[in-house]
């Protein structure tokens, strides 16, 4: 097992009404991806496949969420299929439904899903609904989901949410004179440092629970977000995300990572 990582292998309590599969389930750690049938998401899934965890492969999309299980599956990890459309209420509630039925509870929660603007984001002629559209899905999406995970994952000895933000969500960066962040972003950047704020916020409300949140910046890379015009892989770009959903119980909370540490808000 790689250095830093973990492996949980406590037995976990589960209700009454659990079916013999959840006591064989309650011995591996289950995880939960969204957007997680291609580029980062996919390889964040991956990776935690690869600890021996049992991953939830959240897709939007549910033929492509079948595909990216199959492929998982096929490299040996404990993949399964979970419908999950982030901006509606009906298809989280199932998704949350799901995963209890299936395993009673959930340990890591990776809000990885999210959108970008695709087109002109200068703030003084941005589409108002192209706005909206970012905010619904990269902060709202978020917030909603785990909302609905959260009963699921208070019933877990280790619980950790990672929410992918990026650098250009940081303030600090954005006004570090000589730090080239790209164009101008009216939109996908300010949808990220909502998030940030978001995290931070979540980080002082479970601050007694036991429940670590952070923030992680994949760096730039090569997705179908950016046309694939990135400078690092999905591989490469899912390791931050790995690293926080393993941190040990005294581990951070309420902070932005990238691969080299701490990032400044």
């Amino acid at each position: 097992m790689p250095p830093g990582y973990r492996r949980i292998t406590e037995m976990v309590l589960v209700p009454a009404r659990s079916t013999a599969r959840l006591a064989v389930m309650s011995e591996k750690t289950i995880a939960l991806v969204t957007g997680a049938n291609k580029g980062i998401g996919y390889e964040i899934a991956a990776g935690l496949g690869a600890l021996g965890w049992s991953v939830g492969v959240g897709a939007r999309d549910e033929q492509r969420g079948t595909q990216a299980v199959a492929k998982l599956r096929a490299a040996g990890a404990d993949a399964f299929a979970v419908p999950l459309d982030v901006t509606r209420d009906e298809s989280v509630t199932a998704a949350a439904r799901l995963i209890e039925e299936r395993a009673g509870r959930l340990d890591v929660l990776v809000n990885n899903a999210g959108v970008a603007g695709g087109g002109p984001e200068a703030p003084a002629s941005i589409d108002l609904e192209a706005v909206r559209r970012l905010v619904e899905t990269n902060v709202i999406g978020v917030i909603r989901v785990t909302n609905a995970m959260l009963p699921l994952l208070r019933r877990s000895a280790h619980p950790r949410i990672v929410n992918q933000s990026s650098h250009v969500g940081s303030l600090a960066l954005q006004t570090t004179p000589g730090v080239d962040l790209g164009g101008i972003s009216g939109a996908y950047a300010p949808t990220k440092t909502y998030l940030n704020a978001v995290t931070i916020q979540y980080a002082k409300e479970l601050g007694d629970t036991g429940i670590l949140i952070n923030s992680v910046c994949p760096g730039y890379v090569a997705t179908d977000l950016n046309d694939f015009h990135g400078t690092r892989t999905a591989e490469q770009g899912a390791a931050i995300a790995i690293r926080l959903a393993t941190v040990p119980d005294d581990g951070p909370t309420g902070q932005l990572f990238d691969d080299n540490g701490v990032v400044p808000w």
